[in-house]
Formats: C-alpha cells, structure tokens, sequence
C-alpha cells in the first residue's frame, strides 16, 4: 500500500515546478508513521477539513452580522471561494496545489464570532494583544483534538501564520515577513482578492453600495462584474508570476494599483460605516459580558487544557472559538437567566 503514496510523492517531485513545495520534504513537530495513501500536506488538507473549528466557520460573520438573506458570506463561505482561488493559481503555475489548498482551509481557524469587530474586542482584553492569524495556529498547535493539535507540517503552519496583511503591505518588503512557500504567498495575495471582491458583492446586496459607487478605474481595468475582476485578477497573478521566474507570487502594477484601491473604497464605505460602529458597540458588551462572566466561574466553561497556560488564556481561547450564534445565546443566558417555578 505504501507504493501510492511513494507514487503520488514520486509525481510531485517529477512534475512540479522546482520551486513547489515537496511534501516527502517535509517535517512534523511530532515523527508520525506515513499515511500509505496520502502525501503529507493531504493529511494535513484533511485533518483541517475534519477539525471542529472548521466546521465552526459556517456560523462566523465574514462582515454582516446576522443579515436576513441566505446568499452573504459567511467564514466558511470565505474559506471555500479563497480554496477555490488559490488552488487555480497553484494548478497553473504548476505549485503544490494540496499544500496551498491545506493553507487556505487553515488559515482563518482562529477568527472570532462577529469578524474583525469580534477580534478588536478581544484585542483589547488580550494583555499581549489578539490578532486571528496567530490564533489559528494556536488552533491548530494547541486546542484542536482535546489539546494535543493537529501536528501539521511546518510549511502549514508557517502559511496559516503569515496569511494576514491587515491594512498593511500585502506584498511587503521585508522578504522575512512572506510565507516560507510560494503556495503560502498564493493564499495571502488570494485572501485579498477573495475578500475585496465578495465583500463588494455583498455590500451591493445590502443595498449599502452601487456599481456606480465603485471606482471607476477600477471598473474599467478589471471589469464590473464579480467574476469579471476575480478572473481578470487572477489571470494577471499568473502572467505576472510566470514572468518573474516564479521568484515570488505577484501582480502587475496597474492590476495591484487598483486592487489596493478597491480595499481602501473597502474601509472608507463598508467597514468603517456608522451602522457598523452600532454594531460594534452592541458587539463589545456582548463579548465584555460574557467575559466576565466566565471570569466568574471559568471551570464551568473553559477547557483543563493546554495545562499550562492561564486561565484567562484559556477564556480568550474559549470566547474566540464562540460561533456568533453560541456567543449570542450565552449572552442571552447571562442577561435573562431562567428562575425555576
């Protein structure tokens, strides 16, 4: 049995780029037996498929919070169309296309319930900060599987970690900041271009933007409709890529410029609207009731584990691992406790 994997290992080294990852090259913190059918990063692809904060990700807001509609993004939604993306990137420039997809499925593990405003909550009640990127590797390292983790491999890890940019550079100067991968650096470029583009879509059917609102510019490079931008954007990531040699995955100028640009109408219109700013308000006294009141009694709540870390590690660990639903009916618990009759 141990011939097929040595057959898909064997395909890779043969057919992929020389710059693609190979999985027969790769190290787990933890020496396990090999799978006799599956490469490494497949394993790892699967163990995050199967991982209960995977499956969390359906009831995670990606922007709008509990919208009246069955069609918005949600984390999980997010996570597939990023996959989807960045794997025909990686298929075309003839990367380790398991690798990338494993990144791309682990990469927003760690995200709290009500997206990014959940996050800033909980950024102020962390001592050493919140921020997602490094919460999903924790997941995947410590909280995944009663606390033992899921023992993935480095380059899994390292894409997991370095898949965020924030407001900041997505393509920064700094070469140490890039994922150790191309595959990692295919899924930070595809996460922005996932997001800006359905999270216009969204906002569009929230009634919140128009097609004519969108920059013109933009607009007339990379098209006016959804699939139009992401597959002009795409096809530009692969040309500009192939014609650097495949030294790092990149855009063109003039496609980046614009991309950038949709980002910031992004910030301007969507994210930092007055209904948002509502919401966060809501949101903070939501998630700063419920932390106290785990406070309170925290081994009525929290996980033993990992054993040797904090209890308020742990209760940050517990609230980030909240879906919006399971965070709003705790709330609800907390505010309207039930008396017996």
């Amino acid at each position: 049995m141990n011939a097929i994997r040595l057959e898909l290992e064997a395909r890779e080294d043969a057919g992929l780029h020389p710059r693609a990852a190979r999985s027969a090259a790769s190290r787990r913190e933890r020496t396990e037996k090999p799978s006799p059918v599956r490469t490494e990063f497949q394993r790892d692809r699967d163990r995050i498929l199967h991982s209960k904060a995977f499956r969390r990700l359906k009831h995670k807001t990606q922007v709008f919070i509990s919208p009246e509609g069955d069609h918005y993004r949600t984390r999980l939604t997010h996570t597939l169309e990023l996959s989807q993306i960045a794997r025909t990137i990686a298929r075309a420039l003839n990367l380790n296309e398991d690798l990338t997809e494993a990144i791309a499925l682990g990469h927003d593990l760690g995200h709290t319930p009500f997206g990014h405003i959940g996050e800033a909550v909980l950024d102020g009640l962390c001592p050493g900060g919140f921020r997602h990127y490094e919460q999903s590797l924790r997941v995947v390292e410590k909280l995944e599987n009663a606390g033992q983790g899921l023992n993935l491999t480095r380059e899994v890890r390292d894409g997991i970690l370095k898949h965020s940019k924030g407001q900041g550079e997505v393509i920064p100067r700094d070469r140490a900041m890039l994922p150790l991968t191309l595959e990692g650096q295919i899924v930070r470029l595809a996460d922005m271009i996932t997001y800006v583009n359905h999270d216009i879509d969204d906002a569009k059917r929230a009634g919140i933007i128009a097609d004519s609102d969108i920059p013109e510019s933009s607009r007339r490079l990379l098209g006016t409709k959804y699939a139009k931008r992401i597959d002009t954007i795409v096809i530009d990531v692969i040309d500009a890529t192939l014609k650097n040699g495949l030294e790092a995955i990149a855009t063109s100028p003039p496609v980046f410029a614009e991309l950038l640009k949709l980002r910031a109408f992004l910030f301007r219109n969507v994210y930092s609207r007055e209904e948002r700013l509502v919401e966060k308000d809501k949101i903070r006294e939501i998630l700063l009731a419920i932390h106290a009141h785990v406070g309170r009694d925290p081994g009525s709540f929290i996980s033993p584990f990992p054993e040797n870390d904090t209890v308020a590690t742990r209760t940050i660990d517990f609230i980030a691992g909240m879906t919006d639903n399971f965070a709003l009916n705790l709330f609800q618990k907390i505010s309207l406790p039930e008396y017996p009759r």
